[in-house]
């Protein structure tokens, strides 16, 4: 094997789409920084961008470093698990040569240099985010430039961020952090407080993308309906749409990331008819039982998230919904998990992620009582999820015969495959193209003439629209 150059180095993301934008960040600073990307067996330094949410995406990230420490490498651990754990996580793994917070990121660059020469920088030491900015979220514009918030790096005079890909779809952060309570969510502790972009920075970011040939945004953060509180301008948002949809070479713009019970009239209705944004409803409904939601510290029930949904189908009829759920979570009875069931049938989503609870430390949920069984836990999301199966594809089904563009991302040995409106990237579907002679990154004027599963078959040879 020919060792690996000194100043090499390769990139690993785990986890959500915000993790994307801070190894974009990343990226540029380490170019910046004279280091050269190369692919993952020929880098003499792997940094893992880790995921720190629930249990399963821990240990993703622990494999991802035991799996990248091998062949001589050094591998650098950063992301939301080395925030979070910091020098804990750096004992208990001694395959990372270095563990290190978002306070490094600015110097990126520097610390694989001290890695690469064999003398990394002291893990980073936990402390709670929350605690680092005002708690007025109206005072934090003026403290924020002295926290490090990844994703926020972009500077007016030019990109700070390189792309990692050249997919016609690229993610844009609205904001970081979270000041919501959730009782079974950790990740304010380790994100910090609710911290929006100005507007003038997100638009200047994303003429950059599509300078780099994406076609759509989409719109990333903790929680978008949000953005602008702490710009003193609540309908921040609503008013940034049709800006972005404006922007020359953009196409499609999508929210993800909405809070059902901050979703207001005017940002649902921006959401819904704005020329240019996909009428698109990534709601964060957990649950449907009104007893379950209090528990978690949450708002809302049956009736109230049919009605949101409701509100949204009388402007836009063939809207995209998708929605996460918890189940098994302290407290819950057979009664409401009939409830959510109850729901799930009536609100006609196209997609629908099933997550059993687990207790994640430091929140409050974790010394919560009527705690159930693993296995218990098991069954009910092996229950769930075998209803959200036969739910998603009943409404794909409904589509058979709908109008839909659909924007090519690949072209391959299966054919043309992209996404129509009510498809969100990697978790809700793809459309296969027939009778396409499209280009990647074009968007296709199609007919829905099947379905499978999620995913759908739509005839782009017919009838023009």
């Amino acid at each position: 094997m020919v060792p690996p150059s000194p100043r090499t180095v390769s990139l690993v993301t785990l986890g959500c789409a915000r993790n994307e934008v801070d190894s974009e960040e990343l990226a540029a600073r380490l170019d910046a920084g004279g280091w050269t990307f190369t692919e993952d067996e020929d880098a003499s330094v792997v940094l893992v961008n880790t995921c720190g949410f629930i249990d399963a995406a821990k240990k993703d990230s622990i494999d991802a470093v035991l799996t990248a420490a091998g062949d001589g490498r050094r591998v650098v651990a950063v992301g939301c698990l080395a925030e979070r754990y910091g020098s804990e996580l750096a004992a208990s793994l001694p395959e990372a040569d270095a563990v290190l917070g978002f306070d490094s990121y600015a110097d990126i660059a520097a610390a694989l240099d001290s890695v690469a020469a064999g003398s990394p920088p002291e893990p980073h030491v936990p402390r709670d985010r929350r605690t680092l900015l005002p708690l007025a979220p109206a005072a934090r514009p003026h403290a924020a430039h002295e926290v490090a918030l990844p994703g926020h790096a972009w500077l007016p005079q030019g990109a700070t961020r390189r792309r990692l890909d050249d997919a016609p779809t690229a993610y844009l952060k609205l904001a970081s952090g979270c000041d919501r309570r959730c009782t079974f969510c950790a990740i304010p502790s380790f994100r910090g407080a609710f911290v929006s972009r100005p507007p003038e920075q997100v638009l200047a970011e994303a003429r950059w993308l599509a300078s780099t040939g994406a076609r759509e945004l989409v719109l990333v953060s903790e929680n978008s309906t949000s953005y602008g509180k702490d710009l003193g301008n609540l309908r921040a948002l609503e008013r940034l749409l049709p800006d972005l949809a404006a922007i020359e070479g953009i196409e499609r713009v999508r929210v993800s990331y909405l809070q059902p019970a901050e979703l207001r009239p005017s940002l649902l209705e921006a959401v819904a008819t704005t020329p240019g944004v996909a009428a698109y409803f990534d709601l964060s409904f957990q649950h449907a039982s009104a007893s379950v939601l209090r528990r978690m510290r949450r708002f809302g029930s049956t009736e109230a998230f049919l009605d949101v949904l409701g509100r949204a189908r009388d402007l836009a009829p063939d809207l995209g919904a998708r929605s996460n759920v918890i189940v098994g979570f302290p407290g819950e009875t057979e009664d409401d998990l009939a409830e959510l069931e109850r729901f799930l049938v009536a609100a006609r989503l196209d997609a629908i992620g099933v997550f059993g609870y687990s207790d994640e430390e430091g929140t409050d949920a974790a010394a919560f009582d009527g705690k159930l069984p693993t296995e218990e836990i098991q069954q009910r999301v092996a229950r769930v999820s075998a209803l959200a199966d036969e739910l998603v594809a009943q409404r794909a089904e409904e589509r058979v015969g709908a109008k839909v563009s659909v924007l090519v991302e690949e072209i391959g040995e299966d054919g043309v495959v992209g996404r129509a409106a009510h498809q969100g990237p990697d978790t809700d579907g793809v459309t296969l193209l027939t009778g396409a002679d499209a280009g990647r990154g074009s968007f296709v004027p199609a007919v829905v003439v099947d379905s499978e599963g999620v995913d759908l078959v739509a005839d782009a040879a017919g009838p023009a629209w």
